[in-house]
C-alpha cells in the first residue's frame, strides 16, 4: 500500500481501520491504540516495549503484506487480537491463548493482586483454580503467593494443554498441576484454602448475542443451562466440601448477581468490588458455601 513504510505508519493505519470497523475488543481495558500497536508489533514477533526510535524504522515488503493479511482477518473474520497473536496479557503477565480456551479476562486479576483482602483471613497454601481454561487465573494466583501449592482443573483436555504450557511458561511445575475434572467429580477429598472460579454463566440466548469476536471462544466455557445458572449452583452446591475451615470461594458470575440474590436471600453473598462494569464477582466463606449446600 503506497505510503505506509514504518512500523508508525502501519500502527496508525491500523487504528483508523479498526475504528471504520468498529470491532469489538475482547479484553478488559483495550482500545484501538492499545490493539492496533499489539497486532502491528506482535504479528512481526517485535516486544511489547519496543523503544518509539524503532517505529520509524522502515518495514520489508513481506513484512507489509502479513500486516495487511492480520488486519484484514481481523476486520473482515472479527478474529480477536489474541487468537490472531496466541498470546494474551492478564494481570500483567503474558498468556498462551488460542481457540482452544477462552480469552483471558475478568475482574478477578485487580482481586488477586489486592490478594483478596480482606476477605482471605490466612495466606493460601492450596489454592484451586476450576474451570481454569487458560490458567491465567490459578498462575496468577501461584505467583501472588509463592507459598501456595495450586491445581488448575477443567474438564476440557485441549484446555488443559494450553495450561500446561503457560505453567512451563512461568516455569511453575514445582508448584502447579493441572488435573482434569468435571467441575469436583475427580476432586473428591481434596481440599483448599482458596477456590477460584470463572464457570459459564451465559444462556444461549445471551451468548447468541455476545459480538462476534466472542464466538471464536470454546462454546463450553460461555453457555449454562438454566439460564445461565446451572454451572454457578453447582459450584455453589459443592465447593464447602472442598475448602478448608478458613477457606473463601471467590467466582465470577458475570450478569447473574441479581437472580442468585433473588433465590436465595438466605445466603449473605459478599460482592466484590471491581472497576468493570456487566459482570459480578462473589465470595462465600466455607460457612456460607455449607448454608447454600443446606438450602438444596
Amino acid at each position: 500500500m503506497s505510503g505506509l513504510t514504518t512500523l508508525r505508519d502501519y500502527i496508525r493505519w491500523a487504528i483508523s481501520r479498526l475504528n471504520q470497523a468498529q470491532v469489538f475488543f475482547a479484553q478488559d481495558g483495550d482500545n484501538v491504540f492499545e490493539e492496533a500497536r499489539a497486532l502491528v508489533l506482535g504479528s512481526l514477533y517485535l516486544p511489547d516495549q519496543l523503544h518509539d526510535k524503532y517505529l520509524d524504522c522502515n518495514l520489508h515488503a513481506d513484512e507489509q503484506v502479513l500486516l495487511q493479511a492480520v488486519l484484514k482477518k481481523r476486520i473482515e473474520q472479527r478474529i480477536p487480537a489474541a487468537y490472531l497473536l496466541g498470546e494474551a496479557w492478564f494481570a500483567g503477565l503474558l498468556f498462551k491463548v488460542d481457540e482452544r480456551v477462552m480469552i483471558p479476562r475478568s475482574p478477578l486479576a485487580e482481586l488477586i493482586a489486592q490478594r483478596f483482602s480482606p476477605w482471605l483471613i490466612n495466606m493460601p497454601l492450596r489454592i484451586l483454580d476450576l474451570g481454569t481454561g487458560s490458567g491465567c487465573l490459578g498462575i496468577s494466583c501461584a505467583l501472588e503467593f509463592p507459598e501456595a501449592e495450586v491445581v488448575l482443573a477443567d474438564i476440557s483436555e485441549p484446555a488443559l494443554q494450553v495450561a500446561a504450557e503457560n505453567i512451563a511458561l512461568h516455569q511453575l511445575e514445582s508448584r502447579v498441576r493441572i488435573q482434569y475434572s468435571d467441575m469436583f467429580a475427580q476432586l473428591q477429598g481434596q481440599r483448599f484454602d482458596l477456590i477460584i472460579c470463572k464457570p459459564p454463566y451465559l444462556s444461549a440466548e445471551q451468548w447468541a448475542q455476545l459480538p462476534r469476536e466472542l464466538h471464536y471462544e470454546p462454546e463450553v466455557s460461555s453457555i449454562a443451562n438454566n439460564g445461565g445458572l446451572e454451572c454457578i449452583e453447582s459450584v455453589l452446591q459443592q465447593a464447602g466440601q472442598h475448602l478448608n475451615d478458613n477457606g473463601l470461594l471467590v467466582i465470577d458470575v458475570g450478569p447473574q448477581r441479581s437472580r442468585l440474590m433473588a433465590l436465595y436471600p438466605e445466603i449473605d453473598f459478599i460482592c466484590l468490588e471491581h472497576p468493570y462494569p456487566g459482570t459480578d464477582v462473589l465470595a462465600l466463606t466455607a460457612q456460607q458455601c455449607a448454608a447454600y449446600q443446606a438450602l438444596n
